[in-house]
């Protein structure tokens, strides 16, 4: 008897680190789960436990300031935080629909292989260097980037957010290049033009396949 009690005591004591080693193992693991779902959107969360795995019906958008407007305010991580910013300097003053067709070309070079896999990395692209050489001028004009007009922001902020859910798109037919009306650079005679929304031109260049042409 008294050897059984034995072998069970030490049976206990090896067994007793393992499961405090992996209790402690799957509250690691626990907490990352934690950390990872608390970037998704809301909307991406609910859509994904839905009963019988149907997804939630997209939410329709009109491109409009009273429908921005009617948003919730819009928040995020550093890649939201690029897009927003990259919206306010660059197509603050365009339509709505505009700004909505600036963001998804940024998105559009995230996903062609053919730019930096990032929204920070794209809309940063050749920052540091030679003034006025990098992807989006504002980054390299010499002048200090300062966010005077907050409306302006809050609703680009927005529309950032939108396209970053995936709740608009396809308005630029895969787009990875833009420019104003107002001036005609040469390379724009080597891609295919795609749309004319606002004041901007639209442009795909054709050796690469974004998401929105597979």
């Amino acid at each position: 008897m008294k050897t059984a009690l034995l072998a069970a005591a030490a049976a206990a004591a090896f067994v007793m680190p393992c499961v405090a080693g992996a209790e402690t193992g799957l509250d690691a693991l626990y907490e990352r789960e934690q950390q990872t779902l608390n970037t998704v959107p809301e909307r991406k969360l609910i859509s994904f436990f839905l009963f019988g795995g149907k997804s939630a019906k997209p939410q329709t958008v009109s491109y409009s300031t009273g429908w921005l407007d009617a948003q919730p305010a819009a928040t995020g991580n550093e890649e939201f935080s690029c897009l927003a910013e990259a919206l306010y300097f660059e197509a603050r003053g365009e339509t709505v629909k505009g700004q909505f067709a600036v963001a998804e070309v940024i998105l559009n070079r995230v996903k062609s292989g053919a730019f930096p896999g990032s929204v920070c990395g794209v809309v940063n692209q050749g920052t540091g260097g030679k003034r006025h050489q990098c992807q989006f001028s504002y980054n390299c004009d010499g002048q200090e980037e300062v966010i005077a007009e907050k409306q302006a922001y809050d609703r680009v902020a927005k529309v950032a957010r939108a396209v970053l859910d995936g709740t608009a798109g396809g308005l630029t037919d895969g787009a990875t290049y833009y420019h104003t009306t107002g001036v005609n650079p040469r390379w724009n005679r080597s891609f295919t033009k795609t749309a004319r929304i606002g004041v901007h031109l639209f442009y795909r260049d054709d050796r690469y396949q974004t998401a929105a042409k597979q």
